[in-house]
């Protein structure tokens, strides 16, 4: 009897990967949904009777487990950079040449990957086993959604490749098919609808309970190399053949290219046949196949310089506007957005649209109830292409300039192109400066999202980012879907953005023109808030990537009243005010131009030894090549040491690099 029952388990695990793997990565359901139930509860009915049926990598164990307070933010051990997009022939084969230039003499071949719009994810594996997954955050650190991507289906518990560790890069996505029948319950239920497949995934990942995931039919496709040690691959081909015997999915097509005839071709072929996967996709991705020449050519700061993403032309369709609400921006930017009859556009439902500024609006003469042609820009973000004349009856009205801000009714001022609210108590600006202020590249408050913002000041608890510092428990636990344990989360986070570095703290002020990297040069440069707000015009030009008109935005945020006093109640308040990394030297001069590459485990969190090189004006890049300066190593460093050793750069221990500081 035992020996039968363990045969039909056997079986029953078998028959379910298959039909998993058939809904998740073909979309070509095998059996109704009925009888997949059916299937899925004699499974467990087995395990119930025979616990010792039940291994790890049971489908089973896709149920989720207790909901976390928070999720944990976790560095990447190898940076999760994004990719450079080209939308056109030309610039594509610009890319190529550009390669070819860098790597003369050496015979290129390129892979060509589907691009899918998913969620970034990294899957680590230790001995075979998933031990981790996290988002990818930042590029540098993400948010640990283990949990979570436990309970996808497609996504195996164990693999056969037993390497030490084997992390795998890809997108968590929600198959068309079940996003379409997810909207239809939503819509039938009264709840408001997912605007494309990439949002349902990506919400769906942000919950804090996995029992709630585990009941949305996520699924996975993994293509990049994240760490590895113990594993021997050398190409990208090699690397996709290694991961899927080792029981991983991969794209289901991919093509390799040894000519720029062949790569255009295999684009044509992808964009033919794109529409039959089970997961959206809006473009190619376009990769060198040798790691070699991979590591020889390098990144920048923000992509890999040896693989491109190729945009697809966007969809366009026509329909009508049915009229125009204008949004308020945190710097008082007034962007009107088009109203339309709903209609279908790269497989979702689009009833609205940006029209970006009223300039716009004048030149490309759109008029309410005009017939419209609208596109998704990137495919994502649907844009009105222009107004449809001859379908016009003219009986259409010209869209005038907003006379009063919506939200608080202030008169606009015309601010170039754009239209500007002028009060910065306006209560539009004060959520979107919050949240700016809040956001993980900013002040990075945990708990302190876009719904958190927006009841705090309609209760009138905060009108700027000064007020987040004096909420109590009591105040927060009073909040709708707030509860006492979630409220001091919330408050904890506040008191640990006390302990932000300068730049971030000058990022989240919400200077106008003034982004992350000004912040950064400006927190350098000037080591303290006080001596940035006393700075003059001259002084702030000074200052790398500063020029004449950030330097004027910057006098006149801090010649204002009221931004002033908010200073001076942050400071009140025990916020940081000073660079807190000292800048390291070598031979006594700042790393001004100098490249850092990391590698392996270091004594101290990368990500502070790398704010440390970029205060000083160095830069840290992800990949060793001969732009590479210097290679700082810690325990188990992998192959950018052998690289750098190749190379000839020069290696440091922390042990130097702290000797060197001193000098």
């Amino acid at each position: 009897m035992m020996m039968l029952a363990a045969k039909r388990h056997a079986e029953l695990v078998e028959q379910i990967r298959k039909l998993d793997q058939a809904y998740y990565e073909e979309a070509q359901p095998l059996v109704s949904d009925q009888e997949y139930d059916r299937l899925y509860r004699e499974l467990l009915d087995l395990e119930e009777a025979h616990p010792q049926f039940r291994t790890p990598d049971s489908p089973s164990q896709r149920v989720g487990g207790s909901p976390l307070a928070h999720f944990t933010t976790v560095a990447h051990a190898i940076p999760m950079q994004s990719l450079e997009n080209t939308f056109s022939a030309s610039g594509l084969e610009a890319f190529v040449d550009r390669i070819q230039k860098s790597l003369e003499g050496e015979k290129l071949a390129f892979v060509v990957e589907p691009k899918i719009d998913g969620v970034a994810v990294s899957i680590r594996y230790e001995k075979g086993k998933f031990v981790q997954g996290l988002t990818r955050g930042d590029g540098e650190k993400g948010d640990d959604i283990t949990a979570n991507l436990r309970t996808i289906k497609n996504l195996p518990l164990e693999i056969k490749n037993k390497a030490e560790v084997l992390e795998v890069r890809g997108e968590v996505y929600y198959p068309s098919a079940a996003f379409e029948k997810l909207n239809r319950q939503r819509e039938a239920a009264g709840e408001a609808t997912f605007a494309n497949p990439r949002n349902a995934a990506a919400g769906t990942l942000k919950q804090l309970d996995s029992r709630l995931v585990a009941k949305r039919p996520l699924a996975i496709v993994l293509y990049g190399p994240g760490e590895l040690r113990g594993v021997n691959c050398t190409t990208q081909e090699e690397w996709l053949k290694l991961i899927e015997n080792a029981g991983l999915p991969v794209p289901k097509q991919v093509w390799f290219c040894k000519s720029k005839t062949e790569l255009f071709k295999a684009i044509q072929e992808l964009d033919l046949i794109r529409g039959k996967f089970a997961y959206d996709t809006d473009g190619a991705v376009v990769k060198l196949n040798e790691w070699r020449l991979r590591n020889a050519i390098g990144t920048t700061p923000k992509a890999p310089r040896w693989a491109i993403a190729y945009k697809y032309p966007p969809e366009q369709i026509v329909t009508i506007l049915k009229g125009m609400t204008p949004q308020v921006g945190r710097t008082g930017a007034i962007t009107p957005v088009a109203e339309l009859d709903p209609v279908r556009l790269a497989g979702t439902t689009v009833s609205r649209a940006t029209l970006h500024n009223f300039e716009e609006i004048m030149r490309k003469d759109i008029r309410p109830t005009d017939h419209v042609t609208i596109e998704k820009a990137g495919e994502i973000i649907p844009a009105i292409v222009n107004a449809v004349i001859e379908a016009r009856t003219g009986n259409e009205t010209i869209i005038e300039l907003q006379k009063a801000c919506p939200v608080c009714g202030t008169e606009p001022i015309r601010d170039g192109i754009f239209l500007r609210c002028p009060n910065p108590s306006c209560p539009a600006q004060t959520r979107r400066r919050l949240e700016h202020f809040a956001q993980r590249g900013a002040m990075d408050i945990d708990g302190m999202g876009e719904s958190l913002v927006g009841q705090l000041v309609d209760a009138d608890l905060v009108k700027d980012p000064a007020d987040l510092y004096h909420l109590t428990l009591e105040q927060l636990a009073g909040l709708e879907r707030m509860a006492e344990k979630s409220a001091q989360n919330v408050l904890d986070g506040i008191e640990d953005s006390k302990k932000a570095d300068l730049w971030r703290l000058i990022f989240g002020l919400g200077i106008l023109h003034v982004g992350a990297g000004a912040a950064r040069a400006l927190a350098t440069h000037f080591g303290s808030l006080d001596k940035l707000e006393s700075a003059t015009e001259e002084q702030l030009c000074a200052v790398r990537d500063i020029g004449g008109v950030v330097a004027k935005s910057i006098i006149a945020w801090f010649a204002n009243e009221e931004n002033r006093e908010m200073v001076r109640r942050l400071r009140q308040a025990g916020l940081n005010m000073k660079s807190l990394q000292a800048p390291i030297r070598i031979g006594g001069t700042l790393l001004a131009g100098k490249t850092f590459v990391l590698t392996g485990t270091l004594s101290e969190p990368r990500e502070d030894v790398k704010e440390r090189i970029i205060a000083a004006g160095g830069k840290v890049a992800s990949s060793v090549s001969k732009k590479t300066d210097y290679v700082v190593t810690g325990e188990n460093a992998g192959s950018k040491l052998a690289d750098a050793q190749k190379l000839g750069i020069t290696i440091l221990n922390e042990k130097q690099l702290a000797e060197l500081a001193e000098s």
